[in-house]
């Protein structure tokens, strides 16, 4: 998951994300990048996005080793949309692009992750008759 997570950045989220970049610049002036804040940029993007494609299997542990249910987790979905937005803000550039490009992919990794866990952990009902 975190190769994919590097995979969707570099195919999907990098090309427009420097597209942004340079184009936000005036016309006159010539975009010349540093290779170490290259490098810096682009390493620390795809480790954000190979960090967050981890999501589905982190909510899966945290179900199947009892720390919390499904059913929590989806009573507190709306935190947890509020909460991928500021992890967006804290670990992309400023821009509204990139934060958005990293806080929906989380949020739907995240419910992924509940919906694999309500198909792999089927809670176990005890049928006691009298």
């Amino acid at each position: 998951m975190f190769y994919a997570g590097i995979a969707f950045a570099y195919f999907v989220v990098f090309p427009l994300i420097f597209g942004f970049f340079t184009s936000v610049g005036p016309d006159n002036v010539e975009v010349m990048t540093d290779i170490s804040s290259y490098l810096n940029f682009v390493l620390k993007l795809f480790f954000a996005f190979g960090i967050t494609f981890e999501i589905p299997i982190a909510t899966l542990l945290l179900i199947r080793s009892g720390v919390v249910s499904a059913d929590s987790l989806a009573s507190k979905r709306a935190y947890v949309v509020v909460i991928c937005f500021i992890f967006g803000m804290l670990l992309t550039p400023p821009d509204i692009i990139s934060q958005s490009l990293l806080a929906i992919p989380m949020w739907l990794l995240f419910e992924l992750g509940l919906f694999m866990s309500r198909l792999l952990f089927k809670p176990v009902v005890d049928d006691e008759r009298s």
